[in-house]
């Protein structure tokens, strides 16, 4: 039983998802000390330069090489700018489900980035890695990670309570942990069925179709 992710790229009209490159260090830094960033990951605050090497170099490639995920850096195709990234992580290979999580960098938000990221990953591992199951988890109060999950067509299946610690801002601007709920998500093969289409004709980028 295959217990690894191939390494791969995946492609959309607008995007590329692929491994993360040393070029990509200067702006995965920037947007890692975003202040959302911050906020709802469990990123090293600040983010230094070493924090970026290390991931790009070891950790990231380690999520693939050793059966636990995969990461991919989320490029802009025209411009090959990162604009965010896509994670699996928590891989089962037995019963064929993971875990994907998604950041998007504070100068790409707004355009359906991290949406049409998740349903181009969600196409990949359902077709071709004959997965059956997304699932996702999003803070309480994330808003926005909510939206891209519903607009991915995700069905929201629960609340873990108290089960996350995200980060706050106080007024000296520094941060300090808060305990939150995290909000289950699924995405099986089935809830695809439409979704793309509907978000291709709704934000004017492609069905995910050439997907490669």
């Amino acid at each position: 039983m295959t217990t690894t992710f191939p390494d791969v790229s995946i492609s959309t009209e607008r995007l590329v998802l692929r491994p993360f490159e040393a070029a990509d260090i200067p702006a995965h830094i920037e947007m890692m000390n975003d202040e959302p960033v911050i906020a709802w990951t469990s990123t090293p605050h600040p983010y230094t330069t070493r924090d970026a090497e290390a991931w790009v170099s070891r950790l990231a490639p380690a999520e693939r090489t050793e059966g636990r995920g995969l990461v991919l850096a989320v490029t802009e195709f025209l411009t090959q700018r990162l604009v965010g990234l896509a994670r699996l992580q928590n891989t089962n290979w037995r019963t064929r489900a993971t875990e994907i999580s998604y950041i998007t960098a504070p100068w790409a938000r707004g355009e359906g980035y991290a949406t049409e990221s998740v349903l181009a990953v969600a196409q990949w591992l359902f077709r071709d890695q004959t997965f059956e199951r997304i699932e996702l988890r999003t803070a309480a109060d994330n808003t926005a990670a909510q939206q891209v999950a519903q607009k991915a067509g995700c069905i929201s299946e629960g609340v873990l309570r108290n089960a996350w610690i995200a980060r706050t801002q106080t007024e000296a601007g520094g941060w300090i942990d808060i305990r939150t709920d995290l909000i289950v998500w699924s995405l099986l093969p089935e809830d695809l069925e439409g979704v793309a289409e509907h978000m291709a004709d709704a934000g004017g980028y492609g069905s995910f179709t050439d997907w490669n």
